[in-house]
C-alpha cells in the first residue's frame, strides 16, 4: 500500500507542494512566491490563474524531486488561505475578476451600511463570525456588483463562486467538481454553522444567489480525482482544511482546551471547544476545526491581520533588515524596548477590536530610537496582539495549559521566549513546524487509510523545544500596559 502524501499548502504569499511519509516527515517541497496585486490603499488581489498554475508547477517539480511516479502517492491534501474570493465562469471555467484576498478592506463602507445593532449577534449565532469585510460575503457581492452583468450571470447559475480550496478542486478536476469543506465553507458568513448549511437569510442580507455555492464536505471525503494529464496520473484528493483548521490538526489539538497560534503573514489562534457551539462574548470568532465520521468539533479563533507581514514591511518597504532572521540578533541586543511600540494596524485591527479603519503607527520614538528598537517593536507587536486574544479566550472558554506554535516565524527563539513571558505560559515548539500543510495531508492520510483515527495522528506530534516563562508576571504586565495605551492611540472608535 502507498503511504506518501501530497500536500497542497496555498498560501497568501505563496504556492507550495509537499510529500510526507506515513510518519509525518518531509520528503521534499517546492514552493514558488506570487505577486500582491493592490490597486488602491486598502485592496489586495490575486491572479487566481497564477495561483492555478503555480499549484501545478509545484506539484510536478516535489514529485520530480522526490523521484516518484503521481501512481505512487497515497492522495492529496489541500490547505488554504482562507476567505480569499474567486468568481469564475462555470462554462469556461475563467474567473471573472482578480481573487479578493482576505487582507482587502473595500467592503468596509458596505459593511457599515449593512450594520445595525443587534447585526453582529444575529450574525454570530448563525456563521459564528461577525460582521467584516475579512470574510468572503461582502468580497462576493462587491465582484458581482462591479463586474457587468456578473449579477444576472450569477443568478442564472452561470457562475461559480469559492475559496481557494474549491478553486483548485475545479481546475484540478477539469471542472467536475464544485466542492468546498466545512471549515472552509464556516469563512464565508453564508454558512449556518449550526445548522450546517449554506443559510438562505445569511445569502439574502448579503446578497449572493445560492446557485453560486459549492457543495460542503467533510473535512475527509471524496473530493475529487486530479486529472491524469496534469500530474502523470490520476490523485485522489481526500482532504481539505483551510490554513488554520489544518494547522489545528497538525499540531494534534483534538481535546477541548488546546490552543495552537499559527504566526504567518497573520497569526491565528485556534482553540478546541468540543462538540458544542459556543458564541464568543468577546468579539472572538466560532468556527469548524474540522468535521469526521459525521462528528462536527468547533473551535475558537482569533485573528491577527498582520504578524510576519510586519517583519517584511521592516525588510521591503522601510529596507532596514536583509532577512527576516536578521530580527532575533536585533532585538536580543536590547535590555528592553525602551518604550517603543509598533501597532502594525496595516489592514485595519483583527480580533478582539475589529476596527477596519485603525492604521497602523510606530510610538515612543526619541532621538535614542535605531534599527533594533524597530526589529524588536515588530516581534513584540505579535506577542501581545497574541496577549488580546488569549485573554479573550480564557474569558470565554477553557484556560489554556501551554500555547503550541508554528509556522515560519517561531524558528525564532527570541520570539517564543518573549511570547512565553508575555503570556505566563509555556510556548511549544513542535518538531515539524510545517503543521499547515502536514494537516492536510494528515486528512488525505485518513480518508486513504494511510491512519486509522486521530489518535494514530496525535501519536506522531514531537516536541521540539518548550520556553517556559522567565520574567516576572509585573514586568509583562507593565510592557503589556504600554500595549494597550498604543492601542488606544490608533483606534478609529
Amino acid at each position: 500500500m502507498s503511504t506518501k502524501l501530497l500536500a497542497i499548502d496555498q498560501g497568501t504569499t505563496s504556492t507550495r507542494a509537499i510529500i510526507f511519509d506515513e510518519s509525518g516527515r518531509i520528503l521534499e517541497s517546492a514552493q514558488t512566491e506570487f505577486e500582491q496585486i493592490y490597486p488602491q490603499g486598502g485592496w489586495v488581489e490575486h491572479d487566481a490563474e497564477v495561483i492555478w498554475s503555480d499549484t501545478v508547477k509545484v506539484c510536478r517539480e516535489v514529485l520530480e524531486r522526490v523521484g516518484i511516479e503521481a501512481s505512487e502517492l497515497a492522495g492529496c491534501g489541500i490547505t488554504n488561505q482562507r476567505e480569499t474570493t474567486v468568481v469564475w465562469d462555470r462554462k469556461t471555467g475563467q474567473p471573472i475578476h482578480n481573487a479578493i484576498v482576505w487582507q482587502d478592506r473595500r467592503t468596509a463602507d458596505r459593511c457599515r451600511e449593512l450594520r445595525e445593532d443587534d447585526t453582529d449577534a444575529w450574525l454570530n449565532a448563525r456563521s459564528g463570525l461577525l460582521l467584516d469585510p475579512y470574510f468572503s460575503a461582502t468580497k462576493i457581492a462587491w465582484i458581482l456588483d462591479h463586474v457587468e452583468g456578473a449579477r444576472a450571470r450569477a443568478e442564472q447559475g452561470d457562475l461559480a463562486f469559492g475559496t481557494i480550496d474549491s478553486w483548485l478542486i475545479y481546475k484540478l478536476t477539469g471542472g467536475q467538481r464544485h466542492v468546498t469543506d466545512i471549515g472552509n465553507a464556516a469563512r464565508t458568513n453564508l454558512f449556518n454553522i449550526v445548522e450546517q448549511r449554506w443559510d438562505p437569510d445569511l445569502l439574502r442580507f448579503f446578497d449572493v444567489p445560492e446557485a453560486m455555492m459549492p457543495k460542503v464536505l467533510e473535512s475527509t471525503a471524496e473530493f475529487g480525482v486530479i486529472e491524469p494529464e496534469l500530474l502523470g496520473a490520476p490523485v485522489t484528493v481526500g482532504g481539505v482544511a483551510g490554513d488554520q483548521q489544518a494547522a489545528t490538526i497538525g499540531q494534534a489539538c483534538f481535546s477541548p482546551g488546546m490552543v495552537k497560534n499559527t504566526y504567518g503573514t497573520g497569526c491565528f489562534m485556534v482553540q478546541n471547544i468540543g462538540e458544542q457551539f459556543v458564541q464568543s462574548k468577546n468579539r472572538l470568532l466560532t468556527t469548524v476545526a474540522y468535521r469526521l465520521n459525521g462528528t462536527t468539533t468547533y473551535a475558537l479563533e482569533g485573528s491577527i491581520f498582520i504578524a510576519g507581514a510586519a517583519v517584511q514591511w521592516l525588510r521591503d518597504a522601510l529596507k532596514i533588515i536583509d532577512a527576516a532572521p536578521d530580527t532575533q540578533a536585533l532585538a536580543e541586543s536590547l535590555e528592553g524596548n525602551d518604550g517603543v511600540y509598533l501597532v502594525p494596524a496595516f489592514a485595519g485591527l483583527g480580533a478582539p477590536y475589529w476596527d477596519p479603519d485603525a492604521r497602523g503607527a510606530v510610538l515612543g520614538l526619541s532621538r535614542g530610537t535605531g534599527i533594533a528598537h524597530f526589529a524588536r517593536a515588530a516581534l513584540e507587536s505579535v506577542s501581545y496582539q497574541t496577549r488580546d486574544l488569549m485573554e479573550a479566550m480564557k474569558a470565554d472558554a477553557l484556560d489554556a495549559v501551554e500555547l503550541r506554535v508554528d509556522g515560519g516565524m517561531v524558528a525564532n527563539n527570541w520570539l517564543c521566549q518573549f511570547q512565553a513571558d508575555i503570556l505566563q505560559l509555556p510556548v511549544v515548539r513542535p518538531q515539524i513546524t510545517e503543521t499547515t500543510a502536514l494537516g492536510a495531508a494528515f486528512l488525505a492520510g485518513l480518508h486513504a487509510g494511510v491512519y486509522d483515527s486521530l489518535d494514530d495522528i496525535a501519536a506522531l506530534w514531537g516536541e521540539d523545544r518548550r520556553f517556559r516563562p522567565d520574567a516576572s508576571p509585573e514586568s509583562v504586565d507593565a510592557l503589556y500596559a504600554g500595549w494597550q495605551e498604543a492601542v488606544a492611540r490608533v483606534r478609529s472608535e
